[in-house]
C-alpha cells in the first residue's frame, strides 16, 4: 500500500509512519515544518524516518492545492493518514486565522484529493476538545458535540462535518479519530507533561491552572498509533436508509464515521506532575494560575465502538509511559 501521512514531521505523525514503515508500507509523508514549537525537533523526527526504507517526504503546506496535487499525480495514492493541523487550545486565542487556514482549508485540500484520486479509505485526526463541557462521563461517540468551547475545538467539529458531506456526495471512506491527551518520546514541547518536565528539570516554575484540579485522559502515543495502523483495514461502508431512523451523531449512511481513541482513564494533573517529580528527583516550583477560558475540567474517552472493530487495545500506564517520556526527553536534551 502507498499511504499519504499529513503532518509526517509531527509528534503523532512521526510515529505512525516508523510503525507503517517497520510494516512494509510505503509512505509519502508531507509537512510544512511550521515554527510553531522547534523546526530542529521535527527535523529530528525525520530523520529516523529518512533512515527507512520506503519513506519520502514532501516540505509543502497543506492549503496549497497545486502542490498537494503534484504529490497525488506523482504517486498512486491508496489510502490517507491526515494528521496535519495547528495544534494547541490556548494558540487558537492569539492566532484564530492560523486555525481555519490549516485546519479547515487544509482539510478541505485533502478532501478534493481524495475525491478525485479515488482514495481507498481516509481517515483524519479530530479531537475530544470537540465534547466541549459535556459532563457525562466517559465520553461516547453517540453525545452531542455542538458546543465547543475553543476556536481549535471548533475546527476540529468543522472538520468532522466536512468530512461527512464529501463522504456522503462522493462516497469517500471515512474514519474521523478523537485523539485523548497524547503523550510519549518525541512529543510536542508546547504540551503539559513536556512543559512539567522542562521547568522541574531546569529548577523554573511551571504554570499550572485551577490549582492543578482537572482530569486528563493521557493516551501513551504508542496506543494511539496500534489503533490508528489497525483501522487502515477497516474502511466504513455505505448504509443506504440508515438516515432514516438514525440519531447517532457520529454514524451515517454514508460510509463515514466517527471514533474515540484514549486511554480510558482520567487522571489528575497533579497526579501526573508527581510522577514528573519523582522521575526526575526534583520538586516542581509551581505558578499558579485560575482557570482558563478554553479548557475543560475532564476528558474521559470510552474506546467501546474502536474496540468492537479492531478488537483488544493495549493501555500503557501512565507510570510506564511517562518513565519512557522521561528517559527520551533526558537523552534528547544531552545531545
Amino acid at each position: 500500500m502507498t499511504i499519504l501521512l499529513t503532518g509526517a514531521a509531527g509528534f503523532i505523525g512521526m510515529h505512525v509512519a516508523q510503525r507503517l514503515l517497520e510494516q512494509g508500507q510505503r509512505v509519502i509523508g508531507v509537512d510544512n515544518l511550521n515554527c510553531y514549537y522547534s523546526v530542529q525537533l521535527k527535523r529530528d523526527r525525520l530523520s529516523r524516518l529518512e533512515a527507512l526504507d520506503g519513506f519520502h517526504f514532501y516540505e509543502l503546506s497543506i492549503e496549497n492545492r497545486e502542490a498537494v496535487e503534484a504529490v497525488f499525480k506523482q504517486h498512486s495514492i491508496d489510502q490517507v493518514i491526515h494528521l496535519a493541523a495547528q495544534a494547541g487550545v490556548r494558540y487558537s486565542l492569539e492566532a484564530p486565522y492560523t486555525y481555519v487556514e490549516s485546519n479547515v482549508t487544509g482539510l478541505l485540500t485533502i478532501l478534493e484529493m481524495c475525491r478525485f484520486y479515488a482514495v481507498k479509505h481516509l481517515l483524519f485526526a479530530s479531537s475530544s476538545s470537540v465534547y466541549g463541557s459535556n459532563q457525562s462521563m466517559p465520553w461516547h461517540e453517540g453525545q452531542g458535540v455542538d458546543h465547543p468551547l475553543s476556536l481549535y475545538a471548533a475546527t476540529k467539529r468543522a472538520n468532522e462535518a466536512m468530512a461527512h458531506s464529501y463522504s456522503h456526495l462522493f462516497g469517500i471512506p471515512t474514519t474521523g479519530l478523537r485523539f485523548f491527551t497524547v503523550y510519549g518520546p518525541w512529543g510536542r514541547p508546547d504540551m503539559a507533561y513536556f512543559k512539567f518536565a522542562e521547568g522541574i528539570s531546569q529548577g523554573q516554575p511551571i504554570t499550572v491552572f485551577n490549582e492543578g484540579q482537572m482530569y486528563r485522559d493521557f493516551t501513551y502515543v504508542d496506543d494511539i498509533v496500534y489503533g490508528v495502523v489497525a483501522l487502515l483495514d477497516h474502511p466504513p461502508h455505505a448504509s443506504p436508509g440508515e438516515a432514516l431512523l438514525n440519531t447517532d451523531p457520529a454514524t451515517s449512511e454514508a460510509p463515514w464515521r466517527i471514533l474515540n481513541i484514549g486511554h480510558e482513564e482520567p487522571v489528575l494533573l497533579m497526579d501526573m506532575i508527581n510522577i514528573l517529580e519523582t522521575l526526575l528527583n526534583k520538586k516542581a516550583v509551581i505558578n499558579w494560575q485560575p482557570f482558563q477560558k478554553g479548557d475543560v475540567l475532564s476528558t474521559y474517552a470510552s474506546n467501546t465502538r474502536l474496540r468492537e472493530l479492531i478488537g483488544p487495545l493495549p493501555r500503557t500506564h501512565l507510570q510506564e509511559g511517562l518513565e519512557r517520556f522521561v528517559k527520551w526527553y533526558v537523552d534528547w536534551r544531552h545531545q
